[in-house]
């Protein structure tokens, strides 16, 4: 061949040809006439490249390239062949040539033509027609051709001026027609069980993942009829974001050519059904991609499983005499990068070298005293996951972890290896991961037949797990270096939210919103008031809130945990005990089993359901303590068969902590805020007293959080018949000690003014007994005055204002003038004299008096003052005396735009005058 054209006339690969003519050495000997009856009118029906760079772990790569590209054809039975062929061809190009390796997969109707081109075209060759003496197979080079000719149909050597191309074919292997793979008869005792019916699942999913079709099959399994399910992404009842054994996500699955595995499906109930799998992307006959796939419960995986292959010989040695790495061999290459993937390929692979029905990984915990799940494949529940078994002898106790075991028939044994109990598996072989004498794991198969293993299989198993012990620790630490990292940040931001927060109910609301769905899939908080009082629930939260109100419900008929203060999580039991009693009792009503007449299963038993399935799993109780009392307790759930993993429920106690001691904080503030207000509201006037022929109308507004009490107040009260007394004032400061003196400051004006004694009188004795109070004093500005109604309309008033804001007089033409003169405050000195003013309100007068919240708004250098209340004043002429105190607010909300810094109170009163008959 001279062109460089791949048979079918297409280019093999845009290599440079330099303009000459490609050069191609023929093998003379046996193998001369497979090269003579090469095929050139054979049609190219695929092709996949790849390049490699001049380094070792191109060599495994390779082998992964077209192990996974041959698969993915369809051609298992020549695998083997072709990747040992790739494997010295490449290894030649970059370990001993030290150049890129371009390797070429061509699939034609005949078989496949592998291509390996390195640029070291300066290799001594045989030439054509010479005899090829292939030398001793011991020797470190020339094995690449010596292996083409023993292995391949056909192959050659082709080169150019920068390139050197080794192809070889290898032929499909004849069959029956119409026998894709077929297998031994059996005993019947010897075939894989099944249900009495298999259904397959038949689920078709477009370009874009969403389902396009879905077969009577997959309502039965899994409980969604065709019409709820079509349109959405299959993604969406995936129960895993990873494809288990890769680390290929079941959206990239779909997009391959052929895919073979297992993964789960969220049925409608929400249960987990694990699956096995097989998807085949197709074209209809408009060129739209699709892939159909097909399902069966993973315990049936006997009906779509391709049969097991002959593990590839990728222990054969290098050019160098180098053995091939022994973790590649039992994991495959490229290896998972993540521990979950390499957990699960990792029973994948042991179940397949042993041929057994199922297998488990379960990693120890640092203090080696417990065994937690973490993968496993061919079980018929997912719901061991993240399960604890203790590593100690007896019943429901894993004792043979820290040695090699093999168990014939577990009937015999039982409770010996508690992860297969009530699985249907009879025998099992289990062995320890170790790293430098530490247990680090234990991996196991099982087999549903008994005596199915013996120490020769063992060893094998313990072999592969010391191949693999270092890696699965080094994946294990670096998980754990990620979760520790992540708990970090999430703690911070979790106390970063809590110190946001004084509100009870908000700060619960953040206890639920932080655990859901990161550490658990619901939650409930109980609280408990005081020690003499039993915990209640005050919040749940689910992921999925359509459920929230059944939880609440169903938790409702459950006593509640004990308020123990042992730090730590505790299995909580009752949840799932009630969730199953309640699911058992609605299905038994559905069918008529209660007593009662049988009727039709209806929409009601979903809830249901839906909610003993939610509640159905492992649930903890962690307590709520702070300031060394039991204040509550958070409540952490996992859906039916899920268990919650030691890192996060060590998470969730740093959490429990940290939102305890906010919840207190909270309910400390709010008892505090309850108090304040409280004793603010009992420092104001209950109500203010009908006085006929005057309006009178009081705004009261506090700044701040309404936590401070004291401040501004105001009073209008009766002192004798036909007279009346009002008071405003403002005491220095907030807080406990402005509280006691506004306290004292209303009650005596009301106990003086009803003694009958004068206005001045009344302010002198006050102030006396202000500065009896010593160091817990505080000044007062204050404003008080009485008030009779005349018979002719008017109203005469004698005022005394003690260091406080002048009152304003509006008349009926609309001036507005100081009804007062300004006297000293009180508190401050012992002799005072006072004297009171008399002041007569026209019919059509307004009074305002005002505190100076009022007259010191600001709004950066401007201050709204006496003048500018003058002037908002004027403008009220008419009003009534509510719609005065409106104006003048709004009025003094308006001059700023910040929120008011000094509490406000407003008093306005107004003679309407006489009422015509």
């Amino acid at each position: 061949m001279t062109t460089g054209l791949i048979p079918g006339g297409q280019p093999p690969d845009p290599r440079p040809t330099g303009g000459l003519p490609h050069q191609r050495h023929e093998p003379v000997g046996p193998a001369a006439q497979h090269v003579e009856n090469r095929s050139r009118s054979s049609v190219i029906t695929a092709r996949a490249a790849a390049s490699f760079e001049p380094v070792g772990r191109s060599v495994a790569s390779a082998r992964s390239f077209v192990r996974d590209t041959l698969q993915g054809w369809g051609f298992a039975d020549i695998v083997d062949d072709a990747v040992v062929l790739t494997s010295e061809l490449v290894t030649n190009a970059v370990v001993h040539a030290g150049t890129s390796a371009d390797v070429l997969c061509l699939r034609s109707d005949e078989g496949v033509r592998i291509e390996v081109a390195d640029r070291y075209p300066e290799r001594e060759v045989p030439l054509q027609g010479a005899a090829i003496t292939m030398g001793n197979p011991d020797r470190e080079g020339g094995r690449g051709l010596q292996l083409c000719a023993a292995l391949a149909g056909r192959w050659g050597v082709e080169y150019t001026p920068t390139h050197k191309t080794v192809w070889f074919q290898l032929d499909l292997p004849a069959r029956t027609v119409g026998t894709r793979a077929a297998g031994p008869a059996l005993p019947a005792d010897l075939l894989p069980l099944a249900d009495s019916r298999v259904r397959v699942a038949v689920v078709q999913v477009d370009r874009t993942g969403h389902i396009s079709a879905w077969n009577e099959d997959a309502e039965d399994l899994f409980g969604y009829p065709a019409e709820q399910v079509t349109g959405k992404p299959l993604t969406d009842l995936a129960a895993w974001p990873h494809t288990p054994g890769t680390s290929t996500g079941i959206a990239e699955a779909l997009q391959l050519s052929r895919w073979e595995g297992s993964y789960g499906i969220r049925d409608a109930d929400g249960r987990v059904t694990p699956v096995y799998a097989s998807h085949l992307r197709v074209r209809d006959t408009g060129g739209e991609p699709s892939t159909v796939c097909l399902l069966v419960r993973d315990h049936e995986r006997a009906v779509l499983q391709t049969p097991l292959r002959v593990p590839a010989s990728d222990t054969s040695t290098g050019s160098e005499g180098q053995s091939t790495d022994p973790f590649e061999v039992f994991i495959g290459s490229p290896a998972p990068d993540d521990l979950d993937g390499l957990l699960q390929r990792t029973v994948e692979r042991a179940r397949d070298m042993l041929d057994g029905d199922s297998a488990f990984l379960l990693l120890a915990t640092d203090d080696e005293t417990e065994l937690e799940v973490r993968a496993s494949t061919g079980l018929p529940s997912a719901r061991q996951r993240f399960a604890r078994v203790p590593v100690e002898a007896g019943t429901g106790r894993y004792g043979s972890a820290r040695m090699p075991a093999v168990h014939d028939d577990l009937t015999a044994v039982s409770g010996a290896v508690p992860l297969l109990d009530g699985t249907g598996m009879r025998s099992v072989v289990t062995v320890p991961l170790k790293v430098e004498g530490r247990l680090t794991g234990s991996l196991g198969v099982a087999a549903e037949a008994p005596g199915r293993y013996s120490n020769e299989e063992a060893l094998r198993l313990q072999f592969a797990a010391d191949r693999i012990a270092l890696a699965v620790e080094s994946a294990r630490l670096g998980e754990l270096e990620r979760l520790r990292r992540g708990s970090l940040s999430f703690l911070v931001e979790a106390s970063d939210l809590l110190a946001g927060t004084l509100d009870r109910d908000q700060t619960l609301a953040l206890m639920a919103q932080m655990t859901v769905p990161t550490l658990a899939t619901w939650c409930a908080v109980y609280t408990i008031a005081d020690q003499a009082s039993e915990p209640y629930l005050s919040y749940v939260l689910h992921e999925d809130e359509e459920l929230i109100d059944g939880i609440k419900s169903l938790l409702s008929k459950v006593p509640p945990p004990e308020p123990v203060p042992t730090p730590g999580a505790r299995v909580w039991t009752a949840p799932a005990e009630i969730a199953h009693q309640a699911a058992l009792r609605s299905s038994m009503r559905s069918l008529g089993l209660s007593g009662g007449p049988t009727r039709q299963v209806t929409t009601g038993i979903g809830p249901t359901l839906a909610t003993a399935s939610a509640v159905g799993g492992e649930t903890v109780v962690l307590p709520l303590v702070a300031r060394n009392r039991v204040i509550g307790m958070l409540t952490l759930g996992k859906p039916t068969d899920e268990h919650f993993r030691q890192e996060i429920l060590e998470l969730a106690e740093d959490l429990s902590r940290r939102a305890a001691l906010a919840l207190d904080n909270a309910r400390l503030y709010s008892e505090r805020t309850a108090i304040s207000q409280s004793l603010q509201r009992s420092l104001l006037p209950p109500e203010l007293p009908s006085i006929e022929g005057v309006e009178v109308e009081v705004i009261y507004r506090a700044a701040g959080e309404g936590n401070e009490v004291g401040g501004d107040f105001y009073d209008v009260f009766p002192i004798r018949d036909g007279a009346y007394g009002f008071a405003i004032g403002d005491v220095c400061g907030t807080g406990p000690n402005a509280a006691a003196v506004t306290g004292l400051a209303r009650h005596a004006l009301r106990l003086l003014a009803r003694e009958g004694l004068s206005g001045p009188t009344v302010l002198e004795r006050l102030n006396s007994a202000i500065l009896d109070e010593g160091a817990r004093s505080r000044f007062l500005t204050l404003l008080y005055g009485e008030m009779r109604p005349q018979e002719d309309g008017s109203a005469e008033l004698k005022v005394v204002c003690a260091g406080h804001p002048l009152p304003l007089r509006l008349r009926q033409d609309g001036t507005v003038e100081p009804a007062a003169e300004p006297q000293p405050l009180l508190g401050v000195i012992d002799d005072l004299e006072l004297y009171e003013e008399t002041v007569t309100l026209d019919p059509g007068d307004v009074l305002l008096c005002v505190t100076d919240g009022v007259t010191e708004r600001r709004e950066g250098t401007r201050m709204l003052g006496d003048d500018g209340l003058a002037d908002v004043l004027t403008t009220c002429t008419g009003l009534t005396a509510g719609a005065v105190a409106a104006r003048i607010m709004r009025a003094v909300e308006r001059f700023a735009s910040d929120a008011p810094s000094d509490d406000m109170a407003i008093l306005a009163m107004r003679v309407p005058g006489l009422q015509k008959d």
